[in-house]
């Protein structure tokens, strides 16, 4: 998969979710996560962070919305239960992302839901675990950016593999190739 992403989550008062969020963020191969004004250490995370994600991945904690550093060209996508937000089966994702969730009670803030680029939501009738929404949406990206196999037509039926990569012609090779094959006066002209 080109690109990378990062997760993380505002105002968490539970680091027991944030521990499964950072898990999961993990095993689905997070370059970073991060915490903002949120109660969470690594060490409080550990109980459901099995897999010591910030031991293994950039863990980023920041202490408000106006310190939240990101990666230069890396898009912020919030997730929130809001009327105008996009919902996430028909969303594009960036190839370089951060995701943010709000907290278990009260969601994004104001100011953080400004700064996104993007809005996506869940299509559910409410609001469910912090966690699990982080899950989805990272399995999302991954069934939407990482090349697979067509599903089969019915249930049972057979997966058709992925094609091969095909690579394409390298530009710049065949440009210099026709620059050193050319006669020497068209070669001095185009110094």
């Amino acid at each position: 998969m080109r690109g990378y992403f990062g997760i993380g989550i505002e105002n968490a008062t539970k680091p027991m979710n944030v521990g499964s969020l950072f898990r999961s963020a993990h095993g689905f191969g997070a370059s970073f996560v991060f915490a903002l004004a949120a109660n969470y250490t690594p060490r409080k995370g550990r109980s459901s962070d099995t897999s010591d994600t910030p031991g293994h991945v950039p863990f980023y904690s920041f202490p408000d919305v106006e310190s939240m550093v990101l990666p230069e060209s890396c898009a912020l996508v919030g997730v929130e239960l809001v009327a105008d937000a996009i919902e996430l089966p028909s969303f594009h994702h960036p190839e370089r992302a951060a995701y943010v969730l709000g907290a278990e009670r009260g969601g994004l803030s104001a100011k953080l839901l400004a700064r996104c680029k993007f809005i996506v939501k869940i299509p559910t009738a409410f609001s469910i675990n912090v966690g699990t929404a982080g899950a989805i949406v990272m399995y999302d990206r991954m069934i939407c950016l990482t090349r697979f196999g067509r599903r089969p037509e019915w249930p049972g039926g057979e997966s058709v593999p992925a094609d091969a990569h095909v690579f394409g012609e390298p530009r710049i090779r065949r440009k210099m190739e026709a620059f050193r094959a050319a006669p020497p006066a068209i070669a001095e002209r185009d110094r």
